[in-house]
């Protein structure tokens, strides 16, 4: 069994993650916690295969905490799950030992990609026969994907709807999302629910002067 460590400040995505681990044969949760430093400690005194890692921690960043892992001489593998896009801390993340990286927002389909690839990788055991055993055993990590999603919809429209929110931190209701984004307003409430849904943006009622409060989303980092 590969015991993972949950590390996300924001307990409602923390919860969502926990469960999708959960989901996965052959994985099981060892514990969840909400900072860098309760990860290292965490690390520090209880058995711990994986670590899925949010870059925007409270106390630290996500980088910070792998490298504090590698000089405490911690052999534990990470998976960065954060929505950091900036490719110098991907390539950041790379040489801190992260040895794959997921974007949020994302589906449980696509984390279980994820863990099934670590999982593989992890049985390539022994001494390789040649380069070509190396490769293969590097690639079933690096392989690209794609997220999948509910039928229906697409990667780049939830990319636009994500963009959106990241836009208007004060959130957006599914009028607004549409405007910017030129889908309809069925299409943006859909969108936007599914990112509410998967814990990774905020439902808020705001109410106006007359009838009944209107819906606004807010994103999460």
């Amino acid at each position: 069994m590969i015991m993972v460590l949950v590390v996300e400040d924001d307990p409602v995505a923390a919860e969502a993650h926990r469960q999708y681990v959960e989901r996965v044969p052959g994985f099981a949760v060892a514990g969840v916690v909400h900072s860098g430093g309760e990860a290292l400690r965490f690390c520090s005194r209880h058995t711990v295969d994986l670590m899925l890692l949010d870059f925007y921690l409270p106390d630290s960043h996500g980088l910070a905490v792998c490298r504090a892992l590698r000089a405490a001489g911690s052999t534990v593998d990470v998976i960065a799950v954060t929505s950091a896009r900036d490719l110098e801390v991907v390539k950041s993340a790379v040489s801190a030992g992260v040895v794959q990286y997921l974007l949020k927002p994302f589906t449980f389909a696509s984390l279980k990609e994820k863990l099934a690839r670590y999982a593989r990788f992890r049985e390539n055991a022994g001494e390789a026969a040649d380069q070509t055993d190396v490769d293969r055993a590097l690639a079933t990590l690096r392989a690209p994907s794609r997220p999948v999603l509910p039928k229906g919809m697409s990667v780049d429209t939830l990319d636009a709807i994500v963009a959106a929110l990241r836009g208007c931190p004060g959130g957006m209701s599914a009028g607004l999302a549409a405007g910017a984004t030129g889908v309809s307003r069925v299409t943006a409430r859909r969108y936007l629910e599914y990112l509410a849904d998967n814990g990774l943006a905020v439902r808020e009622p705001r109410y106006g002067q007359v009838g009944r409060p209107e819906v606004w989303y807010r994103g999460k980092n």
